[in-house]
């Protein structure tokens, strides 16, 4: 029986492919405004054959092998080029396009794209993003403020707001419009009457929101309530979350860009061994993401309560382990607009 771990089958092997596999299935971190989300599994013609789908892709990956960038901005978009230039549904018309006035460069367009019965475009912003929640920080319990990066330099209202104010906005201003206009046929341009009349605007937002582990902190403002969760620790904290497990638990290091999807089960190894590694890394670069698999809980799962799902969704747990001074600076809150 197929088994999964956050929707993604262990019958896909290909690092890449598991990651666009998870980034079809995750849902977005939060609702931005009145801008619609991610576009569904529905709207790319995947809505029920997005596996076997993905193994059509594996000649055009494989050709990409030792090419893709371990940034992890760079490294989603490139997935999300790949996803929208090949799914039935969808067609990529521009990446990356830059909007300029008087030889200023505004900013960028992530992609446009447009589906097999519209021929107005879509311009779509994506982010991928994984926060930690500060139990005492900028504003209120709920602040999304509080939700920083790993490396301290950004937060979710930073983010949010740039988003909300400058990057989803840029493609109803006339500079956009005029650089659209290159990427669209003459049919596509008549069909859609003017060139904006019915542009849809899409933010992308996946990633997983990292808990305190040792103290409750509610969801940030805008969450939407299916978001990946995971929980972040302090290093010295490691055994006593250890000690929540059975004898063995077992621990994957995610190295970046894969810090999508689960890996696959051999990736696994026992957790004293593993974790001495991965304290290595944090010593030397910082925070580190890893999995925890307990086949105990599987098993407790099996006999106990979860017949019914047995053998469907793997039991995993992210966990962000930061170092005891983390973090070292904490952004500052977005300025207030008006």
């Amino acid at each position: 029986m197929t088994t999964y771990a956050e929707g993604v089958s262990d019958g896909i092997h290909h690092a890449v492919l598991r990651d666009m596999a998870w980034l079809i299935v995750t849902p977005d971190l939060v609702t931005l405004g009145d801008y619609p989300g991610r576009p569904t599994r529905s709207a790319l013609g995947l809505a029920e054959e997005q596996y076997k789908w993905l193994d059509t892709l594996l000649p055009r990956v494989q050709a990409l092998d030792g090419k893709l960038t371990t940034r992890m901005g760079h490294y989603h978009e490139r997935l999300w080029q790949l996803l929208l230039d090949n799914a039935p549904n969808t067609r990529l018309l521009a990446n990356n396009l830059r909007i300029t006035q008087r030889r200023n460069t505004l900013g960028e367009l992530d992609m446009l794209y447009r589906t097999r019965t519209t021929p107005a475009p879509v311009h779509l912003e994506v982010a991928i993003k994984f926060y930690l929640g500060l139990p005492d920080g900028p504003g209120e319990p709920t602040s999304q403020s509080r939700w920083i990066g790993p490396g301290g330099l950004d937060s979710l209202a930073l983010k949010c707001g740039h988003l909300l104010h400058h990057q989803l906005p840029l493609s109803r201003t006339a500079p956009a419009k005029a650089a659209m206009a290159h990427w669209l046929t003459p049919r596509d341009i008549a069909e859609s009457a003017t060139l904006s009349a019915r542009l849809t605007q899409r933010l992308a937002m996946p990633g997983v929101l990292f808990y305190p582990w040792h103290v409750a902190l509610p969801p940030p403002t805008g969450a939407t309530a299916e978001h990946r969760r995971g929980w972040w620790c302090y290093q010295h904290a490691w055994p006593s979350v250890a000690e929540r497990y059975s004898t063995s638990l077992q621990i994957a290091w995610l190295e970046k860009p894969h810090w999508l999807a689960p890996p696959m089960l051999d990736a696994f190894g026992p957790a004293q061994a593993q974790m001495a590694d991965v304290m290595a890394q944090i010593n030397r670069y910082g925070p580190q993401q890893v999995m925890l698999y307990d086949p105990q809980e599987e098993e407790n799962c099996r006999e106990e309560s979860c017949q019914e799902n047995s053998g469907q969704e793997r039991p995993l747990t992210r966990l962000m382990v930061v170092p005891d001074d983390w973090p070292r600076q904490v952004p500052l809150p977005p300025k207030r607009r008006g």
